[in-house]
């Protein structure tokens, strides 16, 4: 069984040295070592991918966003516009409003990830 690794902050990680459970309990007894992340080149190799693989994968997810903003609306004011679609009017204005809500939400997501990353790992995006 491997060590168990949780992260408390920015610099700190909890190492279980209880190789019976594989969670930390009360009690237990857990060394605390101090991280020095100060740069992303003092993280090892597969920790650089996988925080790069993160970012994109952030960026991609911002795309989706702004993707099915730029439909929304679209089809919104297609629908409006349309004097054969007078009917369904009031579907055209719904997604002409959901539509800028869905680009708000990607851009905080995007921007609250970003941040998460810069925080936790001390990585640059």
């Amino acid at each position: 069984m491997q060590p168990l690794l949780q992260p408390l902050g920015p610099q700190h990680l909890i190492f279980n040295t209880n190789r019976r459970s594989g969670a930390s309990a009360p009690g237990m007894n857990c060394s605390v070592f101090k991280i020095d992340m100060e740069s992303k080149r003092k993280l090892p190799a597969t920790d650089i991918l996988a925080l790069d693989r993160t970012r994109l994968a952030n960026e991609r997810t911002f795309l989706a966003y702004f993707r099915t903003f730029i439909v929304l609306l679209s089809s919104g004011l297609a629908v409006i516009k349309l004097d054969v679609l007078s009917d369904i009017k009031w579907i055209g204005w719904a997604l002409v409003v959901i539509g800028p809500a869905m680009l708000l939400i990607g851009i905080i997501r995007f921007f609250y990830v970003k941040r998460h990353l810069k925080k936790v790992f001390n990585y640059e995006l």
